[in-house]
């Protein structure tokens, strides 16, 4: 990756708390957001001056409410965010990052060498095509779509009882509201909302959390289980 710009937004004071040995690691991924991440158009111009805030601690904060050693597929990845910052922040982790588009993959995989981050596989492919390869602890997701299409891809890939994490903004509480009958009839047992980061991040990070009772249907033959695999997909 080519730098030509650097981020103007000083590192905040709560970068050290959130990440701790691995604040270096994040402050080169926000580097490369600032640089190679906006030359290729995965994160708008207007948004490097508020990269930290907005973007890589709202999403690090996501932490607090995933478990020790817990195997996580993030859906949708983008640019990494959440799941590169999560698995940044939470070494104990097997991360995979889940991303159909060829050029977002591509900068994945750079950014996963360059950082050096160990816990991170970079999967290309949609949440549909991938079922019956996956049944993790979490899934996670920002941004990606509404509560009730993002749980018809995710639960899928849980294993029975696991979490599904979407990061949602004001319209959580309502997008919980509108996707009601979806989640019973697919078998959610607990659906709420979870507040993180308090006095972290103003205001807090919003979580849309869905606990599957029973295993989704996975389209087939028996799912392995993804924790502990470590092979990666180009």
């Amino acid at each position: 990756m080519t730098d030509q710009a650097v981020p103007s937004e000083p590192v905040p004071a709560v970068a050290r708390e959130v990440f701790g040995p691995a604040l270096p690691q994040a402050e080169r991924y926000v580097e490369l957001l600032a640089t190679a991440g906006v030359e290729r158009g995965l994160i708008g111009p207007r948004e490097v001056g508020r990269l930290w805030e907005r973007h890589v601690i709202n999403c690090a904060v996501l932490s607090e409410a995933v478990a020790e050693g817990a195997s996580v597929v993030d859906i949708g990845s983008g640019a990494g965010l959440p799941g590169l910052v999560l698995a940044i922040a939470r070494p104990d982790l097997d991360v995979t990052l889940l991303e159909p588009l060829l050029r977002r993959t591509t900068f994945l995989n750079e950014a996963v060498e360059e950082l050096g981050v160990k816990n991170v596989t970079v999967r290309r492919g949609r949440a549909e095509e991938v079922v019956r390869e996956f049944a993790v602890d979490v899934v996670t997701a920002r941004a990606v779509a509404p509560l009730d299409r993002l749980a018809r891809w995710g639960l899928p890939l849980l294993r029975p009882g696991g979490e599904l994490l979407a990061l949602k903004g004001e319209r959580a509480a309502t997008e919980l509201d509108e996707a009601e009958a979806v989640l019973r009839k697919m078998g959610v047992r607990t659906a709420e909302l979870l507040l993180v980061g308090q006095g972290k991040v103003d205001p807090p990070t919003t979580l849309v959390r869905l606990v599957a009772e029973r295993p989704p249907e996975r389209g087939g033959s028996k799912s392995k289980q993804r924790k502990g695999h470590r092979s990666r997909h180009d």
